[in-house]
């Protein structure tokens, strides 16, 4: 019910997930990155305890195969579930249990893996990973671009009613994190808005935190 990209971008550190599903708030459950560590998705029949679970042994200096090997061979219910992971080296491993949704796979490229249940068509990974490696910009666009390329590709067999985008930078909260957590119409461009309307603002949101005199008004009703 899900497709999803893991990724990192090699030139800033930053790691993040786009993931889209016919489920309510995928990125709830499913979307984990960690500065510093990686990124992971936890899908199909979702274990959301998967994604800490991964980032800890990360974080230990697993790389992301043996952190993913060792999460897996720990669950009750490997068969089930689907996980992605991408590590600070830019290393990334998939696992896709026997019962996996509907018609399901994966692929990797550089610094990026992806996967997917319930698709329309099995080219669809592949087509995120390619939109993932022709883009430019910022991470999140790069993780916008190939979500769009997933969806075009046929995403998933039935309508998509959620989405969300999650990228860490240096600090230990989101850098991003932007959701649409259920829509009859199209969840991927309504995140992809919001980004368009956050990316300008985001570098302000860290400065907020770090240093609230340095940071700008924005104009709002009160603010000065």
């Amino acid at each position: 019910m899900t497709f999803s990209i893991v990724a990192r971008c090699a030139s800033t550190g930053q790691f993040g997930v786009a993931i889209s599903s016919s489920s309510p708030a995928v990125a709830a459950r499913c979307a984990f990155a960690r500065s510093g560590v990686g990124a992971v998705a936890s899908q199909n029949v979702t274990n959301p305890m998967l994604g800490p679970s991964v980032l800890s042994r990360m974080e230990a200096g697993q790389g992301a195969d043996t952190a993913v090997a060792e999460a897996i061979a720990e669950e009750d219910y490997p068969d089930f579930r689907q996980l992605l992971a991408v590590d600070a080296t830019g290393g990334v491993s998939v696992h896709s249990g026997a019962r996996a949704l509907g018609l399901w796979t994966s692929a990797t490229g550089r610094d990026c893996a992806s996967g997917g249940n319930m698709l329309a068509d099995i080219g669809v990974p592949a087509a995120i990973i390619a939109g993932f490696e022709a883009a430019q910009g910022d991470l999140g666009d790069r993780l916008i671009a190939a979500l769009k390329a997933g969806l075009a590709a046929g995403g998933e067999a039935g309508p998509v009613h959620s989405a969300g985008l999650l990228v860490v930078d240096t600090e230990a909260w989101p850098y991003v994190d932007l959701r649409c957590d259920w829509t009859t119409g199209d969840p991927v461009a309504q995140v992809a808005a919001a980004w368009e309307i956050y990316r300008p603002q985001a570098g302000d949101y860290v400065t907020r935190a770090k240093n609230p005199a340095g940071a700008p008004s924005y104009g709002v009703p009160g603010d000065s």
